[in-house]
């Protein structure tokens, strides 16, 4: 029992809205059935090739750079939900849409919109979560969120590959049902929180006190954040070979269970990613979140390396469990980091730019590795991704050692500054 209410701990005693946004994504998240087969979707449905893919899902990624930035700027402005609101429901009658087409171009048009509109919304769920917690909450609030949508997304999963092989058209008509559920819930029982930025802050939360000028002005003020993020570009350029390159390495190796396979790991990841994200968070809560950052590093190397050296049924799941460990440290830490050195009137627009910096790795890393599979082996793909992740989680050896050695993020640099540090 004891144990038991150690592992809730960090869940509990949250305001009630940070536990409506938790049952608005496990709602939502138990209709996911289009993201993650969205390469399959054009691949296999529509017919790209391995490069065109790759293309795609990069030209989605690009696209979310300007609509974060607008997002961003609009949720410090306008509000934050007002922007989910709004943005969200577009983007889900963009998937609505589709159950009236059949598999082509239009299709694959819509949905890179719809991928638009989500980000628009994006910088505003950061945002709208740092608002309702305080420093001490965060890990516990991000965490709760991550919780809820693979809570919801494992269940989805359980029939998103057959639905995807028998029944496309369900498959976008689900999505689009539980994610209007899952928004009238946040309409419902969520005020606006834009207010709550200018709310006198304590001294011991200096670096979210409010500060006027430009994103850019407060972001190299911050230069340790900078560093943060290209760290992690490293990262997220390995991880969006879980919806890119892991699906199609499947289905090469398994043509006829393929699908059917990816989507078994789909839940076998969100599985794994419920019943062990409070056992990590209450494991690694004395760890900063930089230290924890490092660890998923390492797990992302082996776990996404493995593949590159045996790619049997067993190894795939061994492959995602292992990765899956890391993506729960990376899940439960980065937001955190960011939203606790964040001026709170600045905190959309510092959920949109961080983002992008770091989410460049998912646009790059279809791309790149699509071009990389088209020259060279699944095998040799795997093995790079490993290096890249290693390197980029050596980063976090530095990160860490600035921070000790300038303890709370109070210095004031230029952009020559940074460009020093990251030499």
């Amino acid at each position: 029992m004891n144990k038991l209410k150690e592992l809730l701990a960090p869940y509990r005693g949250l305001r009630r809205e940070i536990y409506i946004i938790f049952i608005a994504k496990t709602v939502n998240a138990m209709g996911a059935f289009v993201f993650p087969f969205l390469t399959l979707l054009l691949n296999d449905k529509i017919g790209l090739s391995k490069s065109e893919t790759g293309f795609f899902i990069a030209l989605s990624g690009i696209l979310y750079i300007p609509s974060s930035l607008i997002g961003g700027k609009l949720s410090d402005v306008v509000g934050r939900k007002k922007i989910i609101v709004i943005f969200e429901t577009l983007g889900i009658l963009c998937y609505g849409s589709c159950c009236f087409l059949q598999p082509n171009m239009y299709m694959a048009y819509l949905l890179i919109l719809s991928g638009v509109l989500f980000g628009l919304a994006g910088p505003a769920h950061d945002a709208i979560t740092a608002d309702l917690t305080t420093p001490e909450e965060r890990q516990g609030a991000y965490s709760l969120n991550y919780l809820g949508f693979n809570f919801g997304y494992a269940i989805a999963q359980l029939f998103a590959g057959f639905l995807f092989e028998h029944n496309l058209k369900l498959l976008f008509l689900i999505d689009a049902a539980t994610g209007l559920l899952g928004i009238t819930l946040i309409a419902i029982f969520i005020g606006e929180t834009i207010n709550n930025g200018s709310v006198e802050i304590t001294e011991d939360r200096k670096m979210e006190k409010k500060e006027e000028g430009s994103i850019f002005k407060v972001l190299f003020s911050r230069p340790t954040l900078i560093i943060f993020s290209l760290a992690l570009f490293g990262y997220r350029f390995v991880y969006s070979q879980w919806s890119f390159m892991l699906p199609m390495h499947a289905k090469s190796n398994f043509p006829i269970d393929g699908a059917a396979l990816y989507g078994i790991l789909g839940t076998f990841n969100a599985t794994i990613v419920v019943a062990l994200t409070p056992v990590l968070t209450s494991l690694f809560k004395k760890k900063s979140n930089v230290k924890r950052v490092f660890y998923a590093g390492i797990l992302f190397t082996v776990g996404f390396g493995l593949l590159g050296f045996i790619s049997t049924k067993t190894a795939f799941f061994v492959s995602v469990f292992i990765f899956t460990l890391g993506e729960i440290l990376e899940a439960i830490s980065v937001m955190p980091f960011i939203m606790n050195h964040t001026p709170a009137n600045h905190r959309g627009r510092m959920s949109s730019v961080l983002p992008i910096i770091m989410g460049a790795g998912f646009t790059a890393g279809p791309f790149v590795m699509g071009q990389v599979l088209e020259m060279t082996s699944y095998a040799f793909s795997w093995k790079l991704c490993a290096v890249i992740v290693g390197i980029a989680t050596l980063w976090m050896i530095r990160i860490n050692r600035r921070i000790d050695n300038e303890g709370v993020m109070e210095q004031k640099v230029t952009v020559e500054d940074v460009a020093y540090n990251l030499e």
